[in-house]
């Protein structure tokens, strides 16, 4: 089976750092596989604060994760800070993917990139949502031009 390629978020909309916890290390002594997700979890609520938004409220819908999907490139170790870079890409009617570069800020070694795939949702109707066109204006997105 090949293995997966994930490509450099671009353009970069935003940078965070977060530090290694101790419930983020494994058996191995370094960062836990599940543990990049969560740290990208993190990430991914501070890029959306930035915006304004959190995952219940992006212009008014909320957001779910439909996919994920992580490479992993080199090990981080408790007390590392880590610099979260994202970007969005491949936006339809109802979502888009957000890519992570996740490095080591001390080595400057990658230490992953993931995708994680989202959707606008609105909670109290529990379906699926077409992305709010104020949203897409803002990363240049004409939602009119989606299928």
């Amino acid at each position: 089976m090949a293995r997966l390629q994930l490509s450099l978020p671009d353009p970069i909309l935003f940078n965070t750092r977060i530090t290694v916890r101790i419930g983020d290390i494994n058996y191995g002594a370094h960062l836990a596989n599940d543990a990049v997700l969560s740290l990208a979890h993190e990430a991914r609520l501070q890029f959306l604060k930035s915006l304004g938004y959190s995952e219940m409220d992006v212009e008014g819908l909320g957001i779910i994760m439909t996919d994920a999907a992580i490479c992993y490139k080199s090990q981080a170790f408790h007390g590392d800070t880590l610099s979260f870079s994202i970007g969005l890409t491949d936006f339809n009617r109802y979502g888009c993917d957000i890519l992570y570069q996740v490095n080591d800020d001390n080595t400057g070694k990658e230490v992953a990139r993931l995708k994680t795939g989202i959707v606008f949702f609105d909670y109290p109707q529990q379906k699926v949502a077409r992305m709010p066109e104020a949203f897409a204006r803002r990363f240049g997105i004409d939602t009119g031009d989606m299928s």
